[in-house]
């Protein structure tokens, strides 16, 4: 029998509100999640704002739509972005949609798509309005994929400047144990993962400095962890120190 085929999706890149300096780490997650069948980005690569975008397009097989500024305020770059999408959409040939940017404008396009139960997993700086990353079933922040730098030679990475401190994560891992059903408090990991990408769609744990979800929850030294051998990992709030009789 011939292997499944992998999630076919259609990649939509923003030239005016994404860097070309993220195009290596973008299609490295969009790897993660299916096949990359369509690659376009749009934008006027006649201006020195799209410009750092014409060195990488053909590494990454990326199609450019182009768009001459014809009006000063009009973007019709969006416009072309959205016709696309929709032609897409209605072809019925594709699993998802990654669209590539922080400009907001594109919420309702990601609630349309949605609509007709496909999904859409959005890529955007973390200054990205809550509306459009709320409209994606899952976002992930392109500061999280940017190329992280040597310090000082050491071969240790840096972290980003816009990564937030582990502790920022505790109040909403412990609202996901709190809604979960447990006698003794303890809940599996994987499944606060699952709980976690269905009630915030940008939760990464990349974005507080840790690459998986149990690294972070060790920093956070809010929670117990038990990691018996041949058992799924599970975890639980600290329990208070009982006093001593």
């Amino acid at each position: 029998m011939p292997e499944p085929r992998s999630p076919r999706l259609a990649v939509l890149i923003d030239a005016d509100n994404a860097s070309a300096k993220i195009v290596d780490g973008l299609f490295e997650e969009i790897a993660k999640i299916g096949e990359a069948s369509v690659r376009r980005i749009y934008g006027d690569f006649s201006s020195a704002r799209s410009r750092a975008w014409t060195d990488v397009l053909a590494k990454h097989a990326i199609i450019p739509q182009q768009q001459f500024a014809y009006t000063t305020g009009k973007n019709a770059s969006d416009i072309t972005l959205v016709i696309d999408a929709m032609d897409l959409l209605h072809s019925g040939r594709f699993d998802g949609f990654c669209l590539v940017s922080s400009d907001s404008d594109f919420t309702r396009l990601a609630s349309r798509i949605r609509e007709q139960g496909v999904d859409v997993f959005g890529f955007g700086e973390q200054k990205t309005p809550e509306s459009f990353r709320q409209a994606c079933r899952r976002f992930i922040y392109t500061e999280n994929l940017l190329p992280q730098e040597s310090a000082n030679g050491s071969g240790e990475t840096q972290q980003s400047p816009s990564l937030q401190k582990p502790s920022a994560a505790t109040p909403i891992i412990k609202k996901v144990i709190a809604q979960m059903e447990s006698e003794d408090g303890w809940v599996p990991l994987g499944a606060v993962g699952t709980q976690l990408a269905n009630l915030a769609s940008d939760f990464d744990p990349r974005t507080y400095g840790s690459r998986k979800l149990s690294d972070l929850v060790k920093k956070t030294n809010a929670f117990e962890i038990d990691n018996a051998e041949g058992k799924p990992l599970r975890i639980r709030l600290k329990q208070p120190a009982s006093k001593a009789g």
